[in-house]
């Protein structure tokens, strides 16, 4: 019983001097840490996050009401800005820009032989298209679009139009005087209507070849 007490006595003693030693040591690690790690406030697992807010994009102009089909514009179709870069997806060489226009001249000409219109609108059509593919065969001599079947094609209706062209107007000018001589046979009006009719056909042949080239 007296070593109990003994050892009672022993342990009050000790144990103020223990808290008193753990606490400054406590107060003292508080101190080094001060301003250190993480000061904010840590989250509260227990509670649901919240859901992410989708946000909307709004556009930047407002729709344009149209009242009437009149108040739309025309698409530019004869402008060839609109048909060569817009309406194209793929890009366009420029000697098929070229060729597509003397092919509404082939068509004008081919329709004036076919419906034997007068040698006055003849020839304004045939020089009319001489002049354009003539201006091709300069542009594009020496390149490389000058071996394209198009290109031969087209020089060769343009030397038989200048031919004919010639052929007509001098038939009416020399026939009367050359009716029997053997050089008044060429302007004999069935041989001038033959050879039209050969160029109708050159005519057809390069119009399908520039319509499968464009």
């Amino acid at each position: 019983m007296k070593k109990i007490l003994a050892l009672l006595l022993i342990i009050s003693f000790t144990l103020p001097a223990n808290a008193f030693f753990w606490n400054k040591k406590d107060k003292a690690l508080e101190k080094e840490l001060q301003g250190k790690g993480y000061a904010g406030n840590l989250p509260k697992i227990d509670e649901q996050p919240e859901k992410t807010k989708i946000k909307v994009s709004e556009p930047l102009f407002e729709p344009q009401q149209f009242d009437s089909p009149k108040e739309l514009k025309p698409v530019p179709r004869d402008n060839p800005a609109f048909i060569d870069i817009i309406q194209k997806q793929d890009k366009t060489s420029q000697y098929v820009n070229d060729v597509n226009n003397i092919l509404p001249m082939l068509e004008k000409l081919y329709d004036c032989i076919d419906e034997n219109e007068s040698l006055q609108l003849f020839v304004s059509k045939a020089h009319l298209l001489t002049i354009n593919i003539d201006y091709l065969m300069e542009k594009y001599d020496g390149k490389p679009e000058s071996y394209y079947e198009s290109f031969r094609k087209l020089t060769e209706v343009n030397r038989y139009t200048k031919t004919l062209m010639t052929l007509r107007k001098e038939a009416v000018q020399y026939q009367r005087y050359l009716a029997y001589t053997e050089s008044g046979s060429i302007y004999n009006p069935a041989n001038i209507e033959q050879q039209l009719e050969y160029l109708k056909e050159e005519i057809n042949s390069a119009i399908l070849l520039l319509r499968e080239e464009g």
